[in-house]
């Protein structure tokens, strides 16, 4: 990393940002972490909370003014902050939307004032439904119909990169994007829908794992230590100026066969239950699902060295431990501390 400076991160007390925050404090950066605790938690910052770096702002990007004062305060900031998970985007569309397009375009104009360098999180939602084997950055994107809530997410975070690299192109406001692909790991919560911490929580409390549609779509899945680790990779090279990366692991897997580790690695008796997707839909969730979506990192690749160094099995243990679980199957031992008390 470069030499000391203070980073604002939006949404950092949430998942990704709460590890992004402990991975800047842990190189003697000074992290202002500004979140409205919509989907975030305090919680997740207790690890960094006895650190004086850490400044904990409680405020949503949506107050322009709270925005400018702290991008004034802060020399780079990387913006995560976003209305995510696809059970809140499917029952607050409207919502979800404006508050990560109206988001987005109030922390690019601070930065834009300010002249500081912006770290955009996007999403692997963009190319919608292409699985056309690993998509690279400038893969098409195929989107359903507006009638359909998912697709509200992809549009947004397309909104998004539009409106930043827009600012990069004609206004010179230095700007890297980072497309994450599905990330998992220690402090995921299940509230939202996250794939992987919900799996692992009916597995410890022996509930059956409901899993949409036959189990055979395809995920590759990044523990969220390897996503902080491209994160802080890209803000540290030059050359990720005014472009676009995919951020994820090559590990594939079918969602049925998750299941079936999780219940492994957890010990549980619990059995896999397969929910059609007429029946989700017909819960007025309007819900659809990429049958693969796989990354190509080869662009990150070339100019940073970026490689995963976790795979599946640490994060189906990481997400046990989360869970409550204490007693892995065969393999090697859990390796992850459980979720920090509450500050």
């Amino acid at each position: 990393m470069t030499a000391p400076l203070t980073y604002l991160v939006t949404g950092g007390a949430g998942f990704i940002g709460s590890h992004l925050a402990d991975a800047l404090l842990a190189h003697g950066h000074t992290a202002v972490v500004l979140d409205d605790l919509s989907t975030g938690d305090r919680t997740n910052l207790a690890t960094a909370w006895p650190d004086p770096k850490l400044r904990f702002v409680r405020g949503s990007v949506l107050d322009a003014r709270l925005v400018d004062e702290l991008m004034g305060r802060c020399d780079r900031v990387v913006h995560l902050a976003a209305a995510v998970g696809a059970r809140l985007v499917a029952e607050q569309p409207l919502k979800s939307f404006t508050t990560n397009v109206r988001g987005t375009e109030t922390v690019v104009e601070a930065a834009h004032r300010h002249g500081r360098p912006l770290l955009l999180a996007s999403s692997c939602e963009i190319y919608g439904g292409n699985g056309a084997g690993p998509v690279a950055e400038a893969a098409d994107r195929v989107l359903g119909p507006t009638t359909v809530a998912r697709w509200s997410y992809a549009t947004a975070k397309a909104a998004d990169e539009i409106l930043a690299l827009g600012f990069h192109r004609e206004h010179g406001l230095p700007v890297t994007i980072a497309r994450l692909f599905d990330t998992a790991g220690p402090r995921q919560s299940p509230a939202h829908g996250a794939l992987v911490p919900r799996l692992a929580a009916q597995a410890v409390a022996g509930l059956p794992l409901t899993i949409h549609g036959d189990g055979t779509q395809r995920r590759c899945l990044t523990h969220v230590a390897d996503v902080v680790d491209a994160l802080l990779r890209l803000l540290d090279h030059p050359g990720a100026v005014g472009e676009v990366f995919d951020v994820g692991s090559a590990e594939e897997t079918s969602v049925g066969d998750l299941a079936g580790l999780i219940v492994e690695r957890a010990g549980s008796p619990s059995p896999l239950r397969f929910v059609p997707y007429e029946e989700v839909a017909a819960a007025g969730h309007g819900f659809e699902d990429p049958e693969r979506r796989v990354p190509d990192t080869r662009k990150l690749r070339a100019l940073t060295g970026w490689e995963p160094r976790s795979g599946l099995t640490d994060i189906v243990d990481a997400a046990l431990v989360d869970a409550g679980g204490g007693f892995p199957g065969p393999g090697a031992p859990l390796s992850f501390p459980p979720a920090p008390a509450r500050v």
